[in-house]
Formats: structure tokens, sequence, C-alpha cells
């Protein structure tokens, strides 16, 4: 594939649409049975038409985007039928049956009941999914106990999986590790996982499996680094800077038909080569290993920090306040500052059981990202917060920390005038 081979693809529009599920924050928030049942039927039906209907939009998910607009991501039949069979040969599972632990007016959500659609099978929602009520390890015990199939699978974000594993010692915890272990894989997406969270998980023997998509792509469509059967990844270098990660586009029968009803976005970012593939330009960079085709994503073009005329990666300075044993995520944005430019900041959480004093990390995080990226990659303030706020689907909510990071790093020069560093 070569980028000038590719010709835009046109925007679904909204009379084309049909039937298919919507889904989305407009969308009601509580997967009641009738509208899973709904769901179900519906996803069933264009299944059974998959020879002859293939291309019929099956799914729509409205997602907000990074710039607040709304966007609706139509997914075709074939799409969500070539996802849900690379889950199966990527975990050796067949006819599995999902725990529903992620609100279905999302993509992870909704894969969950489209896949089960296409299995035939019927999925466990748990408590915190169907009534929006906070995930506990409780919750997820017992709705995972309701699971009567050999194969059982289940989607979680990396929040949730540390609140599970964070469970105190005692029999609630010796029962999280086995309702963990029951399952034939356990996809983890939907934002980045620390170092010490898949180290934890390895050391337990649970099987985690870290994904990489989004609606665009049906979901994850590349495991563990590597791309689905039919999947494929081309890195769009920069010309700027050959050695550095480069955009990340993914082709395949995964990919979305386009937003509905937003020719601009769609020209943007999907398209079609001479061999009918369709392609979507991420707003993620990465690079591949050209020897065992494996993908590192590198975070998103978008986080490319420029502080004091030095450009940063936020991804970059996230991983390295996570390799201190105190930090349990860490969450890094630029805000704007009259002498930087852009003031690289940061929110982290503890680990589980840790007080952290006031100032006890206040000069040891950003020597630490000094010393492995940099003085200029360095934060220059950091909040510790005993938890992040999190969105629905349980993902840290950005928008809320940028905010709140904002606020703290303008009282702190309107309290003494001087940035730290300077």
């Amino acid at each position: 594939m070569t980028l000038d081979s590719l010709t835009p693809l046109p925007s679904p529009v909204t009379h084309e649409l049909g039937v298919a599920v919507r889904v989305g924050a407009d969308q009601p928030a509580r997967p009641a049975t009738q509208e899973l049942n709904e769901a179900m039927r519906t996803f069933s039906t264009r299944f059974a038409e998959l020879e002859k209907r293939q291309d019929a939009p099956a799914l729509v998910v409205t997602t907000s985007g990074s710039t607040g607009t709304p966007k609706q991501t139509v997914l075709a039949t074939s799409a969500l039928a070539a996802s849900a069979r690379g889950t199966e040969a990527a975990t050796n599972t067949h006819a599995a049956q999902w725990l529903l632990a992620l609100p279905l007016q999302y993509v992870a959500g909704a894969q969950v009941v489209a896949r089960s659609a296409l299995a035939g099978t019927t999925p466990v929602i748990t408590t915190s999914a169907s009534e929006g009520t906070r995930f506990t390890a409780q919750d997820f015990v017992s709705s995972a106990e309701k699971l009567s199939a050999p194969h059982r699978l289940v989607s979680l974000v990396p929040t949730q999986l540390h609140r599970l594993l964070e469970t105190p010692k005692g029999p609630l915890r010796e029962e999280t590790l086995a309702a963990l272990r029951s399952f034939s894989a356990i996809l983890l997406g939907g934002a980045p996982a620390s170092a010490d969270l898949i180290a934890t998980a390895r050391d337990l023997a649970l099987p985690v499996v870290r994904t990489y998509g989004s609606a665009e792509t049906a979901g994850g469509c590349v495991y563990e680094g590597k791309p689905l059967p039919g999947i494929r990844v081309q890195i769009e270098a920069d010309t700027a800077d050959p050695e550095a990660p480069g955009r990340i586009w993914l082709g395949g029968p995964t990919i979305a038909s386009g937003y509905a009803n937003d020719s601009e976005r769609t020209s943007t970012h999907f398209f079609v080569d001479d061999q009918g593939t369709r392609w979507y330009r991420t707003d993620d960079l990465g690079t591949q290993d050209l020897r065992t085709g494996t993908l590192t994503v590198a975070g998103r073009a978008d986080d490319v920090l420029i502080s004091g005329g030095i450009k940063t990666s936020a991804a970059a300075v996230a991983t390295a306040l996570e390799s201190h044993p105190a930090v349990r995520e860490a969450l890094v944005a630029g805000v704007p500052d009259a002498r930087w430019g852009t003031a690289i900041t940061a929110a982290i959480t503890p680990v589980a059981g840790r007080n952290i004093q006031p100032g006890e990390l206040t000069d040891a995080l950003p020597r630490l990202v000094a010393e492995k990226l940099g003085a200029a990659s360095a934060p220059k303030h950091i909040e510790v917060l005993p938890e992040f706020p999190t969105l629905p689907t349980g993902k840290p909510d950005r928008r809320a920390v940028q905010a709140l990071l904002t606020a703290a790093w303008q009282a702190q020069q309107g309290g003494r005038g001087t940035s730290r560093g300077s």
C-alpha cells in the first residue's frame, strides 16, 4: 500500500443506516433487559443475512472525539463479523460466552453483544454495567459465577483490572483471582496499561491480552502487538525524522465505513486501495518491527508537547512516572504558560495502601523523568489524586484531569509568580 494509491471513502448518510444498533453517550445510559435483547435480535438478524447484506450498517457508535464534535462511526455487518472471528482465532476460542463489564453505549460493550450474537451465546452483565454503579470485585466475582460455557471472555479497561488486583487479602481476593483465571482471555484495552500492571498480571498467571483499536476498527484489532487475521499495519514515516515513530494506518475487513453525515472527516481518515481494502488513518504514532510485524504504539500524534521549544511525548513522561514504585497510574498534560509556551504537568494516583505525604514526590518524580528523558521533559507541577475521575467506560476522564491541572498550574503561578525550574 502506498499513500498515493488510496481513494477517500464517501461518508455514509443517515437514510442508509436502517435498523442498525445505535450506541453512544446520546443513547440511554443503562442496558435494560429489553434494550439488550433488542440489540441481540438485531445483530443476529444481520449476521444471518451476512452473505447477501454484508455491507449493510449493523452498528453506529457515537463518540465526542478529541474536539468535542460528535462522530458517528458506522460499522458494517462484515466488519463486526470479521472482528468476532479474528478474536476467536487470536484467543483460540469458539462459541465463547462473554461477561459484559463495560457499558453497552460504547464500542467495547456493544461488541460483546455483537460477538455473543454471532457465537450464539448469551452474555452475563455485571451490575455496574447494567445499573451504572461502581465496578467492584464482588460484582465481578458474582457475575463471573453465572457463566456456564467452557470458553469465557471479558473486556476490561486498566482501571478495572487495577481495582480487582487491589482487593485486600482474604477470601474475596482469592475468589477474584480464581474468577480472573477462569477466563480464556481477559482483553485489556481502552487506555495504556502500565508496565507494573502487566507484570503483576503475568506474575499472577492471569490470561491478560493487551488490545489496540478504536470504534473505527470495530474495537481491538491488534492483540499483544500482533494484528488480527486479515488486518494490515502501515507506518507513515515522519519525513523530518525517519527514525521517530510515525502515524499508524490500519487496513482490513474490520475497518468502519466512515463517519455518518461527515464527508470532511471521513475523507481525511478513511480510504480504499486498488485492491478494495479499507484503510483507517489513526491519530496515533507507533513503530513496527519489520521482522516480526509487532506494532508498538508510542502515543497519540497530538500528545507531543512543545515546552521551551523542545518536543516531549506525554506518553513517554507518563511511562517514566509509572516506573516509580509509589505510582499506580499517571496522566500527563500540557497547560498554557507565558514563559514555556506549554508547561508539562502530571496527575498521579498512588499504589493501593501507599499514603503519600504532601511534597514527598515533588522532587523525586521530576528527577526520575529527567534522568530517563532529559530535563526538558520533567513535569513542572504534579497533582496526587486518590483516583482519577473516570468516564462511564471506566477509562480516566482526560478532559477533567486536564482542567484540574490547568487550574492548579494557574493557581500556583498566581501564588508565586514563577514556574518551577525557571
